[in-house]
């Protein structure tokens, strides 16, 4: 290791401040985070960490996986189920310091990067909630901090542990692709191109290939169920405008609007790179993907992974910038720039930490920028609303009876509530949900979930509504403001392989 790399190493008794941080934003989800109840996705989850397969429809297998341990480690406790995404993000902030030292920055920029990184709003909410974007935000900033490691120890076996992570990035979420276009274009366009020529750069290639090579068999084997689920749901976003405003979302949406200045510094930092050219390959990651992403109608927070690099490279470039300054005027900027930061985490955690009680002022502020939390409501109550409607039937009815759920939320909720009140597994035509079936006999009888009386006119099959959920909190949801109704479908049509189609339903 040349001296260079040495200095620039992360060490753990040089950082413990950014330590100390992280340790503390781990503390504030586990604290927070048995607020409200399971979100309708994090229920999918769970259902599928049950049910482990090497692909699903609507993700890669790594965060089901993920899910299967905390289930062995936790139970069915909710914060217990969040810990790993918690951990995730805690891990990142500490990267976000890494990255700064390997850009040459002191020990004040690297802790300003992890502040910056920790009071990120994308960042605050993915700890919140146990979901696939929470992992796939480490795998960014982790495959960030390792291209610099590479560029400053002039080692090229680190191109062995940066094929892992893009591996298991694929494992997690493919988007982590654009980042790797980025990655090569850097390499393309930079000193790094007489990697070209190392066996190392070719054998972490062949590394990430490996370990997503599971994937890709179960998605060949399934039609490549993946890509239509993408289409499908990339078409409804489009459709109900979530992908409007992409790049007014970069500057408030990913990272905060306080920290804007610092982040862009750092991209003009590593666009100019006047240390080593090869930290230009930083610009390259971020600009590739933010351009692909726009020019596919991505949503927004689809960039969000990319912000604690140039956050880092933002510090770093800040510290420089000040340092020749007279000292009165430094300390002038220096407070200008921890007002930001303390404005940022003021709004980062109103708004992206489950601390509000339900309906006050705090939760209006944090349902106006997203409905993370109100997708966490009522699921429980719902369960037991199902489950008054199933004891109601005759009992010799309830043994050839199913749950028919519309959508994941409701699926994963029978599914993790029901045992307890007695009911039988959901069946859905959703997601992976459909791989599994109706059923062998199919039922007799369906509580149908998840439709309206206006969808439940088309059903061949004589239905009885038992009325609309609404949650006692009365928090306007999916599940609680769409018209929903709870059916009992009799006389169901013998034709079930019709009714549960050729392929899933996506949502």
């Amino acid at each position: 290791m040349n001296s260079l790399s040495s200095d620039r190493a992360f060490r753990f008794r040089d950082n413990i401040s950014v330590l100390i941080l992280a340790a503390g934003l781990l503390a504030v989800h586990l604290l927070c985070n048995w607020r409200y109840g399971f979100h309708r996705d994090e229920l999918q989850v769970l259902d599928d960490a049950r049910h482990l397969a090497w692909g699903y429809v609507a993700y890669p297998p790594l965060t089901a996986f993920l899910g299967r341990i905390e289930l062995l480690l936790f139970g069915t406790s909710l914060d217990g189920f969040r810990f790993f995404s918690a951990l995730a993000q805690s891990v990142a902030v500490v990267l976000a310091a890494a990255i700064a030292g390997e850009l040459g920055g002191n020990r004040q920029a690297r802790f300003i990067a992890a502040i910056a990184t920790t009071v990120m709003p994308f960042s605050l909410l993915a700890g919140s909630e146990f979901m696939y974007v929470s992992f796939d935000f480490l795998w960014w900033v982790l495959l960030a901090w390792l291209v610099l490691r590479l560029i400053n120890s002039a080692n090229p076996r680190w191109w062995l542990a940066i094929g892992a992570v893009i591996g298991l990035g694929m494992l997690t979420r493919n988007t982590i692709g654009f980042c790797t276009l980025g990655l090569v274009a850097g390499v393309l366009a930079t000193p790094l191109r007489a990697h070209l020529r190392s066996r190392w750069l070719w054998t972490g290639v062949a590394l990430s290939v490996l370990i997503f090579l599971p994937n890709l068999i179960w998605q060949a084997q399934h039609d490549f169920v993946y890509l239509d689920f993408v289409r499908t749901i990339h078409a409804r976003d489009m459709r109900w405008g979530r992908t409007d405003g992409f790049f007014p979302q970069q500057l408030f949406a990913n990272a905060s609007l306080f920290t804007a200045p610092i982040w862009l510094a750092g991209l003009w930092f590593v666009l100019r790179a006047k240390d080593d050219a090869r930290y230009r390959i930083l610009a390259w990651m971020y600009l590739v993907p933010l351009i692909l992403f726009a020019l596919a109608q991505g949503r927004g927070y689809y960039m969000a992974p990319a912000y604690p690099m140039l956050l880092a490279a933002g510090a770093v470039a800040c510290e420089r910038w000040l340092t020749p300054m007279q000292a009165a005027r430094q300390r002038l900027a220096h407070g200008f720039q921890w007002l930001l930061l303390v404005f940022a985490g003021i709004t980062g955690a109103a708004i992206a930490l489950p601390i509000a009680p339900v309906n006050s002022l705090g939760w209006r502020i944090s349902r106006a920028a997203h409905d993370n939390f109100a997708e966490q409501i009522g699921w429980q109550q719902f369960v037991r609303r199902v489950a008054e409607v199933y004891r109601s039937l005759p009992e010799n009815e309830r043994a050839r009876t199913a749950i028919l759920a519309n959508n994941y939320g409701e699926a994963g909720a029978i599914d993790f509530y029901g045992p307890a009140l007695g009911l039988p597994p959901a069946i859905s035509r959703t997601n992976s949900y459909w791989y599994r079936g109706y059923g062998n006999p199919p039922p007799l009888t369906v509580i149908e979930l998840g439709n309206s009386a206006q969808d439940e006119q088309r059903s061949a099959a004589k239905c009885t509504s038992f009325g609309r959920f609404h949650n006692s909190q009365r928090v306007d949801n999916e599940e609680s403001a769409s018209g929903y109704e709870i059916f009992v479908c009799r006389d169901i049509p013998p034709k079930w392989q019709e009714i549960w189609g050729t392929e899933p339903r996506f949502g």
